[in-house]
């Protein structure tokens, strides 16, 4: 199977590329530079170097693609960004050549689209009603992907995710080792957390069975929970830093997109 990885480089994108390589697939993954060109060369992935808002810098790979997979992230016009990016895939998918199987499209979302329920269980099955603030265009995005009918298109929510440089929770491990404990929320939340290797392996066997799921959505988390108050007390006493812990309201768009992307 040949996939295509748009952002590759990225905290999803490249588990998620080495995953599907260490399957056994042929993977080719969109980066912006030579430098993280030459990083996913040396994993074997193969580097397309070209911008996601250029479409014509990398939909000349789609002829013979089986999968591509969107994994661009907290990129800043990421609202803008993801209706071009379908549009322009479905646009290439449609020049393939006649008889050639349907091109699937795994699209990222992301669990942060559920909004803050604190009282319901919620899942890949629930519908949409209440998208954090800055995500309500979301909703509307995964049905133009569920819904398209030249693309075979697929979601995945992927939820809080950690593993190797922690990712979204670095900043909360930096102001620890400052001696505070500071993060963003209020009192009484719980998370759904995930390891990307974890991720990475939903992609390969979602990307495996396309044609037999297509049309749905997935909530990429694990099987539990996690108390935000438990895990910031626990990192009190495990890192030393003095207590109380604090929580406190993100100062600006990008602080608050931790919770976004």
């Amino acid at each position: 199977m040949k996939v295509f990885v748009l952002g590759a480089s990225g905290f999803i994108g490249l588990p998620v590329s080495r995953a599907l390589n260490r399957a056994g697939h042929v993977v080719y993954g969109l980066t912006r530079t030579k430098e993280k060109a030459n990083q996913l060369a040396a994993d074997e992935i193969y580097p397309v170097i070209g911008d996601p808002e250029k479409p014509e810098e990398w939909t000349y790979i789609l002829s013979d693609i089986d999968v591509v997979i969107e994994a661009l992230g907290g990129t800043a016009n990421i609202s803008v960004l993801g209706s071009s990016i379908l549009n322009a895939v479905s646009a290439a998918a449609k020049m393939r050549p006649v008889g050639t199987p349907k091109l699937t499209y795994i699209y990222t979302s992301g669990t942060w689209i559920h909004g803050d329920d604190r009282e319901n269980v919620v899942s890949d099955t629930t519908p949409i009603t209440n998208p954090v603030g800055l995500l309500k265009w979301r909703p509307a995005l995964e049905q133009a992907v569920l819904n398209d009918t030249v693309l075979n298109g697929i979601i995945v929510r992927p939820g809080l995710l950690y593993g190797g440089s922690a990712s979204l929770l670095a900043p909360l491990f930096k102001s620890a080792s400052e001696g505070k404990v500071k993060w963003y929320g209020t009192p009484g939340g719980r998370y759904s957390v995930v390891h990307f290797d974890d991720v990475a392996d939903l992609y390969v066997r979602v990307a495996e069975k396309a044609q037999l799921v297509g049309g749905m959505v997935f909530d990429a988390v694990n099987n539990q929970t996690e108390s935000v108050d438990d895990f910031l007390q626990k990192l009190i006493e495990v890192s030393g830093a003095g207590g109380p812990y604090e929580y406190v309201k993100p100062s600006n768009r990008e602080s608050f997109s931790i919770f976004l992307e």
